[in-house]
């Protein structure tokens, strides 16, 4: 494979010393520009390997080794010994900007492979039919008596039982039932015009 970063080819079984990769990695935090062609020489193959395993793609695990570069690179001072060997550290950015690139696919696909989205709210027709259904209820509502207006409205909006309802205006439970079918009646008529 040819190494982007050098044009020669990669050399993917040059031997790993921690040591030697602390001392280049301590030359790069320095911005010694030698050192990191070094350092990619002796570990961009495994970087690659992790990068292509996650992406499945060689193309997009060169773009992401090079970004793995740039960002070795710019934050090698950041780089702590005493917190993980160098491969260790590289491997986890890599590994992060392998998914980086993969979140970038899902959210660059196309509309159409898109699924359709459920939406429970109501659409804009719904609620425009359903306030012109309420005002004209409450129209139809005006229309009534004031007893059996206000015996619906507490029936259905309050929602008490009709033994509740003729207790509170006390009057028989047979005389309330019928005032609200009378009036059930009369807006069914009204609504239906």
């Amino acid at each position: 494979m040819v190494d982007a970063m050098t044009g020669g080819t990669r050399d993917d079984t040059a031997d790993i010393e921690p040591r030697q990769l602390q001392q280049l990695m301590l030359r790069v935090a320095a911005e010694d520009s030698s050192a990191l062609a070094e350092l990619y020489k002796r570990t961009s193959g495994r970087l690659f390997g992790i990068c292509v395993s996650m992406l499945r793609s060689e193309s997009d695990a060169e773009d992401v080794l090079q970004d793995v570069y740039t960002s070795v690179w710019r934050r090698a001072r950041q780089y702590d010994p005493a917190k993980a060997g160098v491969l260790n550290w590289m491997a986890v950015i890599a590994r992060n900007r392998s998914i980086d690139q993969l979140r970038g696919r899902r959210a660059s696909a196309p509309i159409d492979e898109a699924g359709e989205v459920a939406d429970d709210a109501p659409s804009a027709f719904d609620l425009v039919e359903a306030a012109d259904d309420r005002r004209r209820l409450a129209g139809c509502l005006e229309e009534l008596d004031e007893t059996p207006r206000r015996a619906i409205r507490t029936a259905f909006f309050e929602g008490l039982s009709y033994a509740e309802l003729a207790s509170r205006e006390a009057v028989p439970l047979g005389t309330m039932k019928s005032w609200i079918r009378r009036g059930l009646l009369r807006l069914r008529g009204c609504l239906d015009r």
